[in-house]
């Protein structure tokens, strides 16, 4: 399969090179995430006049505020690519996050950090558009090994991004925002002028605007059969998973009295072992296992890891809880790529902006409770007052969507 000339005559002649550049967009996008998230806790404080607690209820505002725009608009966004191409709506969430980046950089209250978030949410729609093009470029089969480069992608901007963090912090929490705005900027020169369009005219569909709404998206797993069952089992999983960005600077804070540096450096190895996995690893473990295997898999050493994390004791135990856990990460890839196979080829980018439709509600949802969970149990005069109790309610929802997806499994070709 090879895709299409883009609009600047640039012709790809086969899809280990289309799935380079998307790649790439990626992981230069996780880059610019990664660099922020050492120091958020940090800025909030300085710019809120307030302390921990408060501040990772605001961290918990504003991370709600992201998935909520995105969540009402992805699906719009997945559909525009099914109707004018990925390249344009993928170049619109790269500039969206650098606008993004220098509202943090410059914000003067703790509003232009919601606004900031607001406007990254709307154009955050690259991890949509970066699935339906990697499903434009792959065959069917080889789509789990195919997401699981994009999740390595991920993995790998953790590892690099939230380093510099770290180490950036410590010239003021503003300026990895500065950095981040520039990466991004970087990013959308390179792929205007290099990433091509993966989805030629003859398979692009009209634009329906009644699957534009972010509830309507949702009909697409229940249009095919086996997909909404999987989608439940995705939501419940991301929900218990949205723990790590919803808490964890602030945990490590709380718990370990942990510095940028130290934040970034647990982040930098959670990317690590997260690109081993994804990147290296799910083509085989798909292969050898199956996807459904995998996903049991994962969910079970999930909730036993998030176990440990609310019960480590001191940094080297959290890092080799960390790489222990590294198999969960093949739970979303392996969802994706089962849900995938089971819709037909127009339907890929709508398939990706429902998927990203409960992944944005299950992480609104999710980030708004965990956060709520730890200032709750942080805050002084708290009857019981421990860090740890957002990761062990954690580990019991991971515990839930294993039992759901045990209760599926046999439904899974």
């Amino acid at each position: 399969m090879t895709t299409a000339p883009h609009q600047g005559g640039y012709k790809i002649g086969g899809t280990g090179h289309a799935t380079l550049f998307v790649l790439i967009v990626v992981f230069l996008d996780m880059v610019g995430l990664g660099l922020i998230l050492p120091v958020l806790p940090e800025l909030i404080t300085q710019v809120g006049h307030i302390d921990l607690a408060h501040a990772s209820k605001i961290g918990g505002l504003m991370f709600a505020a992201f998935s909520l725009a995105q969540f009402l608009f992805a699906p719009l966004m997945g559909n525009l690519s099914d109707r004018f191409g990925r390249r344009p709506l993928l170049l619109l969430a790269v500039a969206g996050l650098g606008v993004d980046y220098l509202f943090h950089a410059f914000a003067p209250s703790i509003l232009w950090l919601f606004v900031g978030r607001l406007l990254a949410g709307v154009c955050g729609a690259s991890f949509v558009i970066a699935s339906a093009y990697l499903a434009d470029v792959n065959a069917p089969e080889d789509r789990a090994r195919a997401f699981g480069l994009m999740g390595a992608a991920f993995g790998l901007g953790f590892v690099l991004g939230p380093a510099l963090g770290g180490l950036l912090g410590e010239l003021g929490p503003r300026v990895p925002f500065f950095v981040a705005a520039a990466i991004s900027g970087l990013n959308l020169i390179y792929g205007w002028f290099v990433l091509p369009e993966s989805l030629p005219p003859e398979r692009r569909r009209p634009l329906k605007w009644r699957a534009c709404n972010p509830f309507g998206t949702l009909k697409v797993f229940a249009r095919y059969p086996g997909v909404l069952p999987m989608a439940g089992v995705m939501g419940v999983y991301l929900f218990a998973s949205s723990v790590y960005p919803a808490i964890w600077p602030f945990w490590g804070i709380a718990k370990f009295g942990w510095s940028e540096g130290i934040v970034g450096l647990t982040l930098a190895v959670f990317g690590l072992v997260a690109a081993g996995f994804e990147g290296g690893l799910s083509g085989v473990a798909a292969r050898r296992l199956g996807e459904a295997r995998v996903v049991m898999i994962g969910l079970a050493l999930g909730a036993v890891m998030t176990l440990a994390l609310a019960l480590s004791g001191s940094l080297a135990m959290v890092l080799v809880v960390l790489v222990v856990n590294g198999m969960e990460g093949l739970v979303h890839p392996m969802l994706s790529a089962l849900m995938s196979r089971a819709v037909p080829e127009d339907a890929q980018g709508a398939l990706q902006g429902g998927i990203s439709a409960v992944m944005n509600l299950a992480m609104l949802l999710g980030t708004l409770f965990f956060t709520q969970v730890f200032a709750m149990f942080q805050a002084p005069g708290a009857l019981i007052r421990t860090p740890d109790m957002a990761f062990y309610m954690a580990s019991a929802i991971l515990a839930v969507a294993l039992v759901l997806f045990l209760r599926i499994r046999k439904g899974i070709v």
